[in-house]
């Protein structure tokens, strides 16, 4: 049991680097990395999962997509301009080897992330708030 804690920890502290160094790199996407630490601290310990919680780079990023009520419009934008920008970048390098077929695949996975954030994510609004 305790290697499982101990694997779940590492983890949650990758989660935890990247996705700090992405709310400070345009090109890397923090959401992600946060929500992977966030699981992960809390199958290794609830005291880390309480901190994480706690902690200003969750309340501004995941805080309140996790309680459901969405994700600001300027969050949505963010992930969707990171994604595109990078999923463009490997679309170019493969369509300069002459890979169509990855190259197909990889927009359709950009267009399904574009349909998710657009339509599925919910907006949140922080000022509408009572």
């Amino acid at each position: 049991m305790k290697i499982k804690k101990i694997v779940w920890l590492l983890l949650g502290l990758v989660g935890l680097g990247l996705g700090a160094l992405g709310a400070v790199l345009p090109l890397l996407p923090s959401v992600p990395f946060l929500m992977l630490a966030l699981f992960s601290f809390g199958k290794s310990s609830e005291k880390l999962h309480s901190w994480f919680t706690g902690t200003k780079l969750y309340k501004n990023n995941l805080e309140s997509f996790v309680q459901g009520q969405g994700m600001t419009r300027r969050a949505k934008l963010k992930i969707i301009g990171t994604v595109t920008l990078l999923m463009a970048f490997g679309f170019c390098m493969m369509l300069r080897a002459g890979l169509v077929l990855p190259c197909c695949i990889l927009a359709g996975i950009w267009l399904a992330h574009i349909l998710y954030f657009v339509f599925g994510v919910k907006k949140y609004n922080p000022d509408q708030e009572s």
